[in-house]
């Protein structure tokens, strides 16, 4: 397809545009796509869990490649009509009921409504060679990973929270203080009686074996202490920027992780036309979450847009009834029931 109109709408405007086609958005554009909306993704391509090897906690497709995921998505919506294309938004304005969206590109395409899912970015901590292993042997999510992680020396580094949960699948867990952690007394507590090993002092980089697997944590006094996981809790921000031209609301999180967009339980934003799902309204939703959150709110703007072409019928309608009485109409009614005799008058002379 040409690049120049693979954004162009089939009649002019599409039903709905979705910024992101991770779970959340592939989810919704196949509910919209299945009742006969005209849909378009557009996707930056950036999954945000591509280094990981699997996916889990999916029903039916637990433990299948992120993007082996969403490839099979991309097909299934594009099986209905949806259209699914490369792009980097940057900005969306409205436009009378509408919107305009704009990619770095420049391409430009219209919109009804729009379905935001363009998801989070990671801030993860400042470690040497944190970065370079996230999503594999360093993780954040005992539900994504714990069942991988089981029975093996697992780090914890700076979040008592993470403890606990890593607890739960091996023996073998330490918390590394690193920097600006304080516990309670009660959760020194809670640690010893779990088992759980903590070290003081600041962590100064990751250790690797010869399979460059991660092999242990190496504080700034030198010493390495042995572990296979890394768990860690970045903070997690909403990808949002392009959106500041709505007025949308953000909040943090209720348990201070990030910021996140602000919605209802069906995903509506409270901006008229714009509904949010998965992680950028979402901060700690796994991929199953985001994706009913997907489908949820996709399912609230095909209710919408049905209210608003009723509407726009029921309008064209009476309009359309009104004009039975206008002047050129009953001149041509009377012409067709009375020929000459229009509005009771007898003919003319010679008529």
């Amino acid at each position: 397809m040409n690049q120049n109109n693979d954004m162009e709408a089939p009649g002019g405007a599409w039903d709905v545009v979705v910024v992101g086609g991770g779970a959340a958005g592939l989810s919704g554009a196949l509910t919209l796509a299945r009742v006969r909306r005209s849909v378009l993704v557009i996707d930056a391509g950036e999954p945000r869990n591509a280094p990981a090897a699997a996916a889990h906690g999916l029903l039916g497709r637990d433990g299948i490649a992120p993007l082996e995921l969403l490839r099979k998505g991309r097909e299934e919506v594009a099986s209905y009509g949806g259209r699914v294309v490369t792009g980097s938004v940057t900005a969306i304005q409205r436009d009378g009921d509408g919107f305009v969206v704009e990619c770095g590109d420049g391409r430009r395409v219209t919109a009804r409504r729009v379905l935001v899912t363009s998801g989070l970015v990671d801030e993860l901590p400042d470690v040497p060679g944190l970065a370079e292993r996230w999503g594999r042997d360093v993780v954040h999510c005992v539900f994504c990973h714990g069942w991988e992680a089981r029975d093996t020396p697992i780090g914890v580094l700076g979040s008592f929270h993470q403890a606990l949960l890593f607890r739960q699948l091996s023996r073998d867990v330490t918390l590394f203080l690193h920097t600006g952690t304080d516990l309670t007394s009660d959760q020194w507590e809670q640690l010893a009686g779990l088992g759980v090993g903590v070290v003081e002092g600041t962590v100064d980089g990751l250790e690797a074996d010869e399979a460059h697997r991660l092999a242990g944590v190496r504080l700034t006094s030198g010493h390495v202490v042995p572990v296979r996981v890394l768990a860690v809790a970045p903070r997690f921000t909403a990808r949002a920027s392009f959106l500041g031209g709505l007025g949308l609301a953000v909040r943090e999180h209720p348990a201070g992780f990030g910021e996140q967009l602000t919605v209802d339980a069906f995903g509506f934003t409270g901006v008229d036309g714009v509904w949010a799902a998965g992680n950028v309204s979402d901060l700690m939703a796994g991929v199953p979450a985001a994706a009913a959150a997907g489908t949820t709110a996709a399912a609230a703007i095909v209710m919408d847009l049905l209210t608003a072409d009723a509407r726009a019928a029921a309008r064209a309608r009476r309009a359309t009834a009104a004009e039975v009485f206008s002047g050129p109409m009953e001149a041509e009614v009377s012409r067709r029931v009375l020929g000459v005799r229009q509005h009771g008058l007898d003919p003319l002379p010679g008529a």
